[in-house]
């Protein structure tokens, strides 16, 4: 009998592990011919915190928190430290139409397995190529739809469709049709699975309220 209660005490805290969503950091770096910009995400559950590190500072310069469960976004500002409601943009228009493939290319990226997807757009002459883990992040997908951002990278992510729960991109570059040519190159450069304080995700509580007049 007490060997039955053990499998099952096993059972279930396996179950328990397999659904646990990623808690822990992510470090992208977003590479564009004029620039290099890089963003940490701090995950735990539905509460992600963004920080964008300035390039010369090596500091945080503003940041980003997402209540996905809600669906509202804060902006942080440290530097003047305030903070207010952010507004998600209206994303615009696509001219002409995305096709998108699910290639069998698979590569390793940061010690994890990722499928290729691609979404093409001839009349924007544009190819952005998608390295996706599907290692339970979860909050990936819902974050870029409730920023709703204006960058391709974004907008074509949004094109694929029935992509398994937990997908994320670890490499994603964007290329012209016509010649080739990178345009932008998002990569996960660092990650770090553990534990988050709360008080991370937290806009700290000297900071005021930001209020538009």
């Amino acid at each position: 009998m007490n060997k039955i209660k053990l499998l099952v005490a096993s059972f279930s805290l396996s179950l328990m592990a397999v659904a646990q969503s990623y808690e822990g950091t992510i470090e992208f770096k977003m590479e564009t011919s004029k620039d290099t910009t890089t963003n940490i995400y701090y995950v735990k559950g539905n509460d992600v915190k963004l920080d964008q590190i300035g390039r010369k500072s090596g500091k945080v310069e503003g940041s980003f928190v997402f209540d996905l469960a809600s669906n509202e976004i804060k902006f942080v500002n440290p530097v003047r430290k305030v903070w207010g409601e952010h507004k998600s943009e209206i994303a615009p228009s696509i001219k002409g139409t995305c096709v998108t493939t699910k290639g069998s290319t698979t590569k390793m990226i940061q010690g994890q397995k990722c499928t290729e997807y691609t979404v093409k757009n001839a009349d924007e002459n544009t190819q952005i190529t998608y390295w996706i883990s599907t290692n339970k992040y979860d909050f990936f997908i819902p974050l870029v739809k409730i920023w709703n951002r204006k960058d391709k990278q974004s907008i074509y992510f949004n094109q694929l469709k029935d992509l398994p729960k937990g997908s994320m991109p670890l490499l994603s570059e964007e290329k012209t049709i016509s010649d080739g040519k990178l345009v932008s190159k998002l990569e996960v450069s660092k990650m770090s699975k553990g534990s988050i304080d709360a008080s991370k995700l937290a806009i700290p509580a000297e900071y005021k309220k930001f209020e538009q007049k």
